[in-house]
């Protein structure tokens, strides 16, 4: 079981790299280069900060996502005031100019759950880099996040991208809902 969730594991994370070149800038970036890197403080101090509360930490599964200074909070929470206690935290992150609190009431969710996440996500993610149809759209211009068979699909995109995006997400197996939360640039 652990051999699998972290096969998945590793499957999401480099299909995340986004197509990286040697210099390790994003080949394919709409967001200019320190908006990229402010959204990757606000995930990593948004993740010190929930692991350094033991609570949060012991009771529940938090991950929080940014976009162009938008940070979507994903995961669950066994009581409202721990979810609470969760947005209030993510609130203090400098440089977020929005919360999208996405955080179930519920248990946290298993390894099996957030492996099949992990396959729904490189699916998406394999369908969108084959749109074709599109010029001058690139695939890994859109951010997934997957929680509880739920996509949520982010980034900079012009509105027929868009369509095209959330159109892939519906024939992906295992979606069970879609939240876009695009910035449209047209």
């Amino acid at each position: 079981m652990k051999n699998h969730l972290l096969l998945s594991l590793l499957l999401v994370i480099g299909l995340s790299m986004n197509g990286c070149a040697t210099t390790g800038k994003p080949i394919n970036e709409r967001r200019h280069g320190d908006i990229v890197l402010m959204d990757q403080s606000i995930e990593a101090n948004a993740s010190q900060a929930l692991r350094a509360d033991e609570e949060i930490e012991k009771n529940s599964h938090v991950n929080v996502t940014a976009y162009n200074g938008m940070a979507l909070v994903t995961g669950e929470a066994p009581s409202a005031g721990l979810r609470n206690k969760i947005i209030a935290i993510v609130r203090t992150i400098p440089n977020i100019k929005q919360i999208h609190n996405a955080v179930l009431l519920a248990k946290p969710s298993s390894e099996q759950a957030r492996a099949n996440d992990a396959v729904i996500t490189a699916n998406l993610k394999a369908a969108l880099a084959s749109i074709n149809t599109i010029p001058g759209f690139n695939g890994t211009e859109v951010k997934v996040v997957t929680e509880n068979g739920v996509v949520y699909l982010m980034g900079l995109v012009h509105k027929n991208e868009g369509a095209a995006a959330t159109e892939a997400a519906r024939q992906t197996a295992g979606v069970r809902k879609i939240v876009t939360k695009y910035e449209y640039i047209d």
